[in-house]
C-alpha cells in the first residue's frame, strides 16, 4: 500500500526494519526509525511557528542529510516545501522566495550567511531557522532561530494527516533559462506514483545503496535516488558535492551499490586511474544517467572499469512526472536511447502543427501521466499555454524508433534554421563525436548574414593539437549533410558545465553570438 502523503513515502521501511540504516554523511548514520523521529520533529517545531496546511517553507541547503527532514516533515503538515537551487544568485533566490510567499526558510550551516540576508531582505517571512549554535543571537532579525530549537521544541509524535493524490507537496523552481523561474506544483500522489515506478524500473529493494553527489534539490538527485529508494527500504551516502576522488573513497568505504549522475561526472570519475587502481568499486551494481547522452566509449570504459555494471539512460523534467521515459535495469537497452515509456505514462511526438510525426522523425514531446505537474504556481496564462487538455508540452524534442525506444534530439528551441534546412545540434555533434580524436563536442547557431545561422562547433580533443580546424570540417562534410556542417570549430579544453553538471549551452550560445560567420 503507497502513501498517501510523500512526507510519509518510506512507511512500509519504517515498518519492516526501523533500525535499519538509510542514510550515511560523514561520522553520522540514520535509521529509519530515527529519520521519522527527526521528521516528526521538524514537523511539529514547524508548527508551533504557525506554519499549517498550504504554507510554503523555503529550504536552502548544501548537500546535507537535514535537508531530507526539512523537505518531508513540512509535507507531514500539508504544508508544502520549496527546495532552493543554491547555485542561483542571491537576487534569484530572493525573488523565488517572494514569489513562493514562503513564511519560513530553513537552512544548514554553509548557507547560515545567506540565509540571514534572506532574513533582512524578505519581509515576509516570518522565522529563518539556521543550523548554527548562534542563530538567534542577532537582535535585528529576532525570527532567525537555530535548527536544533526547532527540533527540540518540536514532539517526535505528529498525528497522522492525510492529502489528497493531487494536493500539492513540493514547489521547485526552474532554472529561468528562458525568463524568470517559475514555482512547478508537484503533487503528492504523483510524486509517489513516479517514485514507486522508478524503484520497479531499476529493481530498488532493502539490499542496495545510493550515492548522491549531485545536488538534492535537483530531480538528478530526488528522483533517480532519494524518492525510489526511501519507498523501497534501500540506503543513500550523501556527498557534500561531487569530487571525483570523494566519490571512489566513498564507494569503497560503504560499499555503495548504485550511483546517478551526468556524463561529465562519470568521465571525472573514470579519468582517476590511480585511485580506481586502490580502492575496491567492485559494489557498484549498475548507474543511472540523465540530463545528456552516454557515449559509447564512456559506456565501454564504465562497464570494464565497475565490473560488467552498466549505465541506464533516462529522461526526465521538473514538470513531466518527474521522469516518463526511461531504461529499465533489465532488459534490452538501446545505445543511445533514452527509453521506454513507463506504465501509466503517455506520449505523443508532434510538429509544429501538432500533429503526430512518424518513427524516425523528430517531433516535440508531449507528455500524459499521473506525476505530471498541476501547473505553475501563480502563472495562469503560462499554465494554459504548456498545459493543454492533460497534455504537458515540454519543448524537448524526440525521435521514436519501430521498437519504441526513444532518442533525446535537444530543446526545441536548438534547432536550427540554416536557409531553410531544419539543423539538429545533437544529430551534428554524434558526427563529430564519432572523430576518433575528439572527446567533447557542443553545436550551436551563429548568425549568418544570408543564411540567417550557420552552425559552429566547439569541441574537446583527446590528443590536443592533433586535429585542424579543417580536419573536423571535412569530417563532417564526408558523414553528414552539407547545410549542417559545422562552419567554425572551436577547440577548448572542456565544455563549460552548469550548476548541476549538465552541459552549459547558453553559455555558448552567447560566445557564438558574437561570431561573425561569411562561409
Amino acid at each position: 500500500m503507497l502513501p498517501d502523503n510523500l512526507g510519509y513515502l518510506f512507511d512500509a521501511p519504517l515498518r519492516l526494519a526501523p533500525s535499519s540504516p538509510v542514510l550515511f554523511q560523514d561520522e553520522v548514520t540514520l535509521t529509519y526509525e530515527e529519520l521519522d523521529v527527526r521528521c516528526n520533529r521538524v514537523a511539529t517545531g514547524l508548527a508551533r511557528l504557525g506554519v499549517g496546511a498550504g504554507d510554503r517553507v523555503a529550504l536552502m541547503f548544501s548537500n546535507d542529510f537535514r535537508f531530507l527532514e526539512s523537505l518531508f516533515g513540512p509535507m507531514r503538515l500539508g504544508a508544502v516545501s520549496v527546495p532552493l537551487n543554491t547555485r542561483m544568485g542571491d537576487d534569484a533566490l530572493r525573488y523565488v522566495v517572494e514569489d513562493a510567499e514562503a513564511t519560513v526558510l530553513i537552512a544548514n550551516r554553509a548557507m547560515a550567511v545567506r540565509a540571514r540576508a534572506m532574513a533582512a531582505a524578505v519581509p515576509r517571512l516570518k522565522h529563518v531557522v539556521i543550523d548554527e549554535p548562534s542563530a538567534g543571537a542577532d537582535a535585528r532579525l529576532p525570527g532567525v532561530i537555530g535548527y536544533d530549537e526547532l527540533l527540540t521544541s518540536g514532539s517526535p509524535v505528529l498525528p497522522r494527516r492525510t492529502t489528497a493524490f493531487d494536493d500539492v507537496c513540493m514547489q521547485p523552481y526552474t532554472s529561468g533559462s528562458t525568463g524568470k523561474p517559475k514555482g512547478v506544483l508537484l503533487t503528492h500522489g504523483g510524486q509517489v506514483w513516479n517514485a514507486d515506478v522508478l524503484r520497479k524500473a531499476m529493481l530498488i529493494d532493502d539490499t542496495e545503496r545510493a550515492l548522491v553527489a549531485v545536488p538534492l534539490f535537483h530531480k538528478n538527485a530526488m528522483a533517480g535516488a532519494v524518492k525510489p529508494f526511501l519507498l523501497a527500504g534501500g540506503s543513500m551516502v550523501i556527498l557534500p558535492g561531487f569530487d571525483a576522488l570523494e566519490v571512489i573513497r566513498a564507494i569503497d568505504r560503504y560499499q555503495v551499490t548504485y550511483m546517478t549522475g551526468v556524463p561529465a561526472m562519470y568521465k571525472m570519475i573514470l579519468a582517476e586511474r590511480e585511485a580506481l587502481a586502490r580502492h575496491d568499486v567492485s559494489s557498484i551494481r549498475f548507474a543511472m544517467c540523465g540530463s545528456a547522452e552516454v557515449p559509447d566509449e564512456l559506456l565501454d570504459e564504465f562497464k570494464r572499469v565497475f565490473r560488467g555494471a552498466g549505465i541506464a539512460e533516462s529522461y526526465g523534467l521538473t514538470e513531466g512526472g518527474p521522469v516518463p521515459v526511461t531504461n529499465t535495469r533489465w532488459g534490452l537497452k538501446k545505445r543511445g536511447s533514452c527509453g521506454l515509456v513507463f506504465p501509466k505514462s503517455e506520449v505523443r511526438l508532434v510538429d509544429d502543427a501538432g500533429r503526430d510525426v512518424p518513427d524516425g522523425q523528430p517531433g516535440e514531446l508531449l507528455v500524459r501521466n499521473p506525476g505530471l505537474a498541476k501547473g505553475y504556481w501563480k502563472l495562469p496564462e503560462v499554465t494554459a499555454t504548456k498545459f493543454r487538455n492533460g497534455w504537458l508540452q515540454t519543448g524537448d524534442l524526440l525521435k521514436r524508433d519501430a521498437d519504441g525506444y526513444y532518442y533525446f534530439m535537444g530543446r526545441k528551441d536548438d534547432m536550427m534554421n540554416v536557409a531553410g534546412e531544419n539543423v539538429y545540434p545533437k544529430e551534428v555533434e554524434d558526427v563529430l563525436l564519432a572523430h576518433p580524436n575528439l572527446r567533447d563536442a557542443c553545436v550551436v547557431p551563429a548568425p549568418h548574414g544570408t543564411k540567417g545561422v550557420v552552425p559552429i562547433a566547439f569541441v574537446v580533443e583527446r590528443d590536443r593539437g592533433a586535429t585542424s580546424e579543417d580536419d573536423v570540417k571535412k569530417f563532417c562534410l564526408e558523414r553528414g549533410a552539407p547545410y549542417a556542417h559545422p562552419r567554425r570549430v572551436v577547440f577548448m579544453d572542456a565544455l563549460p558545465l552548469g550548476g548541476t553538471g549538465k552541459l552549459d549551452r547558453n553559455a555558448l550560445k552567447a560566445r557564438a553570438r558574437d561570431m561573425a560567420i561569411d562561409a
